[in-house]
């Protein structure tokens, strides 16, 4: 059976009553009924295509959620094309945009910012 032990705090409590957090502030709070709000949504063109699969120019369509997750819809093979979930956009990047460095990406997002991969020529 495990026993419990106490311990004195790391840190010393603070001098100021002030500042000494109060018994509801050290209760566990209710989790937010929703997730984070906000979409920002891109494309990915690519100047070159190094496997000849999805061609040039834009070809995909994505977002990214205020909880951090990347959406891309890949626009090729038409009609539909193909959707993929990513838990964050650097996921997303380290799969399919920097082992292709010679295609030359750039990611546009709505607001105008712009990121650039690859070689330059």
């Amino acid at each position: 059976m495990a026993t419990k032990k106490k311990t004195k705090p790391a840190v010393s409590p603070p001098e100021d009553e002030a500042e000494k957090p109060t018994e509801e502030d050290l209760k566990p709070k209710p989790l937010p009924r929703l997730a984070p709000q906000g979409i920002r949504t891109f494309t990915v063109a690519r100047t070159f295509d190094e496997t000849g699969i999805s061609g040039e120019g834009v070809v995909i369509e994505g977002l990214t959620l205020a909880t951090g997750q990347c959406v891309v819809h890949w626009l090729y093979p038409p009609p539909r094309g193909g959707i993929a979930i990513f838990d964050s956009m650097s996921d997303f990047v380290k799969v399919h945009i920097n082992p292709h460095p010679s295609n030359r990406t750039i990611i546009t997002y709505d607001d105008g910012e712009q990121e650039l991969f690859g070689d330059s020529e």
